[in-house]
């Protein structure tokens, strides 16, 4: 797992918007390397962003990624990992329920590519779900496509709107299909329970490997105990419960 380009420019901007997380965790230990071929955007960025600072200033000998999240305004950034063999400070089965102290406690939570990784995605979202604190940010980017052979899943923006907005009521502040080279332009999805309807990508994501990339902040209401149900269902069956209800009301008079 490893922060590439287009991660670090959406990592850069989010620092620039003052979160100054009193904990965070990233999820597996995440490695950081300069992109030759797109290096000199990470300077750019930082510029952009007003950091002034060097893009190799970010970089440690073993290749992690803690002084790079440091220096970005992120704290002092803990790992969370199955086992300790890259160096994880907390050691947490993302398959299995959330270890009772880590509930709550983090402000800031980052994914660069684990939870496709994990067979239990539900138990994986409901742990992210309970580590965050009210107001806590989560960042994720899990292969949507292009991804094929990389985990164990490719993920669909349907389960981002669905799980996190509906099912948890949490705020979506981003969800977007994001592709690996960043010169390609991000494609924005929408919540497909706006209209009804799910989402059709055919055509509109560009080739080769495409993140699934969404920031959410857990609000003070949030809960845990909405179904998650896909949305166009949801709508189909709503109308119809509606439909014979009226029917019965009917035949009742």
């Amino acid at each position: 797992m490893g922060i590439d380009c287009v991660l670090f420019e959406r990592l850069v901007t989010l620092s620039g918007q003052g979160l100054a997380p009193k904990r965070a965790v990233m999820l597996g230990r995440q490695g950081l390397k300069i992109e030759r071929a797109h290096a000199r955007r990470y300077s750019e960025a930082l510029k952009r962003a007003g950091l002034d600072m060097s893009r190799f200033e970010l970089l440690q000998e073993d290749g992690f990624s803690e002084t790079m999240f440091r220096k970005l305004g992120f704290g002092d950034i803990e790992a969370a990992d199955f086992s300790d063999y890259e160096g994880a400070t907390i050691l947490q089965d993302l398959n299995e329920p959330l270890e009772p102290g880590l509930a709550g406690q983090f402000d800031f939570v980052f994914d660069g590519g684990t939870i496709e990784h994990v067979f239990n995605v539900p138990q994986a979202l409901d742990n992210v779900f309970q580590m965050l604190a009210p107001g806590g940010i989560f960042v994720s980017a899990n292969g949507l496509n292009g991804w094929a052979g990389h985990g164990l899943y490719q993920f669909n923006p349907e389960l981002v709107w669905t799980y996190w907005r509906r099912g948890r009521g949490c705020e979506v502040l981003t969800c977007v299909g994001l592709p690996k080279d960043p010169t390609q332009p991000a494609v924005v999805f929408p919540d497909p329970a706006e209209r009804g309807v799910r989402l059709r990508l055919n055509g509109r994501l560009p080739e080769g490997r495409v993140y699934l990339y969404y920031e959410i902040r857990k609000t003070g209401d949030a809960t845990h105990a909405a179904a998650v149900l896909q949305s166009d269902y949801a709508v189909k069956w709503a109308d119809r419960g509606s439909k014979t209800a009226t029917t019965a009301q009917g035949v009742l008079q």
